[in-house]
């Protein structure tokens, strides 16, 4: 396959979009294919590390947070996001089970559980939740704030999986095919 979008050169790179590469490669020892072909617009770049560092200091944990893009990545069939997310979550000491169980819109956590059915639920419906739709998620505990970064990470994702399913970014993470490919 190949790549639809163009890579910035990170050894040529200049100006705003050489500071967002470095600052990128400082992060993650290395830069990653998605953010060499999203350098073509610096903007793009900054508003995607902009979202993801503010969701990643809100109330959902690290875990669901990969969980979350696990699910994603699924639904939308984007292999690159599925590989990267399977890679860190692994990083964060996520089991091979989670893992599996996050890829089928699931957790043995109820709490858990239930944000995925609502992330899978926002995905499938575009938004359109109808009424009498969230009361299952608080029961199952979910804050409002919770439903709230749910959404956002679920927006983040789609982002990343539409950008990467364009351009047929090329997998630079251990490969991992989606359950249902297109």
């Amino acid at each position: 396959m190949t790549t639809r979008l163009q890579p910035v050169d990170v050894e040529k790179a200049t100006g705003k979009t050489k500071e967002v590469l470095d600052t990128i490669n400082q992060k993650m020892g290395k830069v990653p294919n998605v953010f060499k072909i999203m350098a073509n617009s610096p903007a793009a770049v900054e508003g995607y590390l902009g979202f993801s560092a503010a969701l990643a200091n809100g109330v959902l944990s690290r875990k669901l947070q990969e969980q979350i893009a696990i699910t994603c990545a699924e639904i939308h069939i984007c292999e690159y996001c599925l590989s990267a997310h399977y890679a860190i979550g692994k990083s964060i000491g996520m089991t091979d089970d989670e893992l599996e169980e996050a890829r089928l819109e699931r957790s043995k956590d109820p709490k858990s559980d239930a944000a995925l059915s609502l992330a899978r639920l926002l995905i499938t419906t575009k938004g359109e939740l109808k009424d009498g739709s969230l009361p299952q998620f608080r029961d199952a505990g979910l804050t409002d704030a919770e439903i709230t970064e749910v959404i956002a990470h679920v927006a983040l994702n789609t982002f990343t999986n539409y950008f990467n399913l364009v351009a047929q970014t090329e997998v630079d993470f251990p490969r991992i095919k989606t359950a249902f490919p297109a």
